[in-house]
């Protein structure tokens, strides 16, 4: 009997990896977080699956569910939507299964700052733009930020930044950032990314208040930084004909000898 952490993707019910649909096909109990995770995932469930909307219950009550499978030897789906690596609280269930002797896996997802970055079509690491992402939220009631990560911080490095957890918390996104970005820098919101009723909108920091109506929420992601919107970027080296790669090097004195 295993548990399967799965990350069940941004939404879209076929933005799962293989291994993810084929673990949850054989899994006879599925615990899934139902506030976020689309009923279309779950049609990936065996026929007369043992399937559990975790939204409503506590963490005693999540693994109590979780140890009854394991005394009836079931393998357990345990879905959260995105990847399990950000904000998922699988942290704290495998504590509590470590200290119960219970076996897991993990199994990663499509994050939810790479579905919206692809509703974009955007590319958030441009050369001589930007070549670092942030991915943070602001204070929140359920988890406190650490002092020293606080949206100033994060802006004075001038990084990509994806805001998540934050959409109720434009006024304070604005002040803070405005400073070390400015006024006119490119906003970017994707709610529900990947979701039939995805939306995107477009604004500045400046105009970002008044963009965004009260029917966006919760799911929404905001990006920050001039990588968002950004056509004046340069070429990197990558694929310029006279970069010398390690696996097609260039020049009188190749690294590699050519095949026969």
């Amino acid at each position: 009997m295993t548990v399967h952490f799965i990350g069940a993707g941004p939404g879209a019910p076929d933005l799962l990896t293989l291994r993810a649909a084929k673990l949850i096909a054989q899994s006879p109990v599925c615990l899934y977080a139902g506030s976020l995770v689309p009923e279309g995932v779950l049609a990936h469930c065996p026929p007369g699956a043992r399937i559990i909307n975790t939204a409503p219950l506590s963490l005693d009550q999540i693994i109590e569910e979780i140890s009854t499978a394991h005394a009836q030897g079931h393998d357990v789906a345990r879905l959260h939507s995105g990847d399990l690596s950000i904000w998922s609280a699988m942290g704290e269930q495998l504590r509590r299964l470590r200290t119960l002797g219970i076996p897991f896996d993990v199994t990663p997802g499509v994050p939810a700052f790479a579905a919206a970055a692809a509703a974009l079509e955007a590319e958030l690491t441009l050369p001589g733009v930007a070549q670092s992402l942030v991915l943070t939220r602001t204070q929140g009631r359920a988890t406190p930020m650490p002092p020293r990560e606080t949206l100033a911080n994060f802006g004075a490095t001038g990084a990509t930044l994806a805001l998540h957890l934050s959409i109720h918390l434009l006024a304070k996104v604005v002040e803070d950032l405005t400073p070390h970005y400015g006024a006119t820098c490119p906003v970017a919101v994707v709610w529900r990314a990947s979701w039939e009723d995805q939306r995107i909108i477009r604004a500045t920091l400046e105009t970002l208040e008044s963009a965004v109506d009260a029917s966006v929420e919760r799911t929404a992601l905001i990006f920050v930084g001039p990588a968002i919107d950004s056509q004046d970027f340069a070429e990197s080296q990558l694929y310029a004909a006279d970069y010398d790669r390690r696996y097609r090097p260039t020049g009188p004195a190749p690294r590699f000898p050519e095949s026969a």
